[in-house]
């Protein structure tokens, strides 16, 4: 561990200097990456000075109780003992986890979306319970949620919503969220109180910065349109609405939430170069087996993660087998326990399928 520690200390005090070089302030593209990577060097720095204190603390209580003959000392020095004896193992296991090798998408800004399933109107409806489930959920981290696009289902919700989701880790978090969620519970239009399930598709897509895509505008069709739904009579007579088709790829991004035309094609870019780079970055996942080994990543969107059962206040992960009695919080943003949970089993097969160098 402290060998690896050292090599760490040695690359944090590197990047360090790196980063105030000229060249590199002068190269955004460089520089966003090595400040990303200082930043999470710094963590790793300050728990292993913490792991080296506190060994520190045990090898000088040991010395003390081998040497010393005074009661007070050696009372003192095995209150330290059991103290530095409790904390190592614990900081041993956290400095392990640190040290997994990240996924480099982990610290991105997310585009979400969420599509209407099975189970006609109930279907967008339960869209819109996802949605307002996710967005309650940001807000508890501290981001910030933007509306992309929409089409409103004929009896609320959505039939799709798209949205960008941005502050510190999100991809890391949310990145287990894709897939489909299945709910079950008496729709308001069933008179005979029958249960019925409906299902939503979620994907969530590490945000393409501008750097990470090279998109051509002569690859690009842009398209203007009145925007249909609420949002008084400029939205709907003037062209403010976006439409974009990258003609390679038939990939369509569009925006009209805005009034501004302006605003709706940034927001359409981000969206499509979004997509663009999902699309290379499953080619990566699809080539690189051992991404695909984890029972909880995202790679099969086609994949039942989740149940929501109402009649019994019930929500089943499927991928962990893990069963809440908390319904009602968790459709109301309160998803922290199920991520962690899916974080730790990750962490878990990682730290199995990972030689011990430690």
């Amino acid at each position: 561990m402290l060998d690896k520690l050292r090599i760490i200390n040695q690359r944090f005090d590197e990047v360090s200097d790196l980063i105030i070089q000229p060249d590199i302030l002068s190269d955004q593209k460089r520089y966003i990456k090595l400040n990303k990577e200082y930043k999470e060097l710094k963590n790793l720095v300050d728990k292993g000075e913490e792991y080296k204190s506190v060994l520190a603390n045990l090898n000088e209580a040991k010395e003390i109780i081998a040497d010393v003959t005074d009661e007070e000392m050696l009372e003192m020095a095995k209150m330290e003992l059991d103290e530095a004896n409790e904390k190592l193992p614990i900081l041993e296991e956290e400095l392990k986890v640190m040290l997994i090798p990240k996924d480099p998408e982990d610290a991105k800004n997310v585009i979400v979306e969420i599509r209407a399933g099975t189970g006609g109107d109930e279907a967008s409806i339960f869209a819109g319970d996802l949605y307002r489930m996710y967005t309650k959920f940001a807000s508890s981290k501290g981001w910030k949620t933007e509306m992309e696009d929409f089409s409103e289902g004929t009896s609320g919700g959505f039939k799709e919503i798209i949205f960008s989701v941005s502050g510190e880790d999100v991809y890391g978090t949310l990145k287990f969220e894709s897939g489909v969620h299945r709910v079950q519970r008496v729709p308001q239009t069933e008179t005979q109180g029958r249960v019925h399930t409906s299902a939503a598709t979620v994907m969530v897509l590490p945000e393409a910065e501008e750097f990470d895509i090279d998109l051509k505008m002569s690859d690009v069709r842009v398209d203007y349109f009145c925007a249909s739904g609420p949002g008084g009579q400029s939205v709907n007579t003037t062209y403010s609405a976006v439409r974009l088709t990258h003609i390679p790829s038939g990939i369509v991004a569009q925006c009209q939430d805005q009034k501004s035309q302006h605003k709706n094609k940034d927001k359409a870019f981000k969206v499509l170069r979004t997509r663009l780079y999902e699309q290379e970055l499953q080619k990566k996942l699809d080539e690189d087996s051992a991404k695909r080994l984890t029972m909880v990543s995202s790679g099969d969107r086609s994949a039942k993660i989740r149940t929501y059962n109402y009649p019994q206040g019930r929500v089943t992960e499927h991928r962990i087998g893990l069963t809440l009695y908390d319904l009602s919080n968790i459709i109301n943003g309160d998803i922290h326990k199920i991520i962690e949970e899916l974080k730790l089993t990750e962490n878990a097969e990682k730290l199995r399928a990972t030689d011990d160098t430690l």
